[in-house]
């Protein structure tokens, strides 16, 4: 592997941990028309990327987005809302991919858009000490793509762009590293493919 990179900086969810809300859709609720209500109103609502920036709990995101959705779905919603951490789970392959990296040497970070929950479910993938940094989008309430919470990390930990590799499973997120100066890819599950792009065999 390329000896250029130094510093992998990794996204959480879909990177490392797996981010599914229809893990607690299908667990609370019994029809689609109601899980379609609650996933348009709760994970594709506004108060999503606000629990993000750090200015919701997911207790206080319930009680927004009650406002519009149907009084007999308010119980299965508020368990939607704080439980729906129950589908982060570590991303099959992640966890050995990224001790391998730590043995070669490379210093591993994380670069996460969440909420202030991000603390109690991160450690299902590894402790906080493994990780040489981490930073989430709610301590800073800057999120992803803003550049400047890449620049913001870049600061804190004293990287140079140029030897870091960044990877994360939403392109704009990508695209915006890669203005940064870093290299950067789009995570699908392929890790050989990160292997590859860290190598130098296959960098867009």
């Amino acid at each position: 592997m390329s000896k250029s990179i130094k510093n992998i900086i990794f996204d959480m969810g879909n990177v490392l941990l797996d981010y599914d809300p229809e893990v607690c859709l299908d667990y609370f609720l019994e029809k689609e028309a109601d899980r379609a209500i609650i996933r348009r109103e709760l994970f594709e609502g506004p108060e999503w990327e606000q629990g993000d920036l750090g200015r919701l709990t997911d207790l206080e995101r319930f009680y927004k987005v009650r406002e519009r959705v149907p009084e007999r779905l308010h119980g299965a919603l508020k368990s939607c809302a704080v439980d729906w951490t129950m589908c982060m789970r570590p991303v099959q392959g992640m966890k050995e991919f990224c001790d391998r990296q730590k043995e070669e040497g490379r210093r591993l970070y994380v670069l996460s858009n969440a909420s202030s929950s991000f603390y109690n479910y991160f450690p299902r993938f590894a402790d906080f000490s493994y990780f040489d940094g981490i930073v989430v989008s709610c301590d800073i309430h800057m999120i992803k793509p803003d550049e400047r919470i890449y620049k913001y990390l870049l600061e804190k930990y004293q990287l140079l762009p140029k030897e870091c590799f960044f990877l994360d499973d939403r392109e704009e997120n990508v695209e915006a590293a890669r203005r940064t100066g870093m290299r950067a890819a789009v995570f699908d599950g392929d890790i050989e493919a990160v292997k590859r792009c860290i190598s130098g065999e296959d960098i867009s």
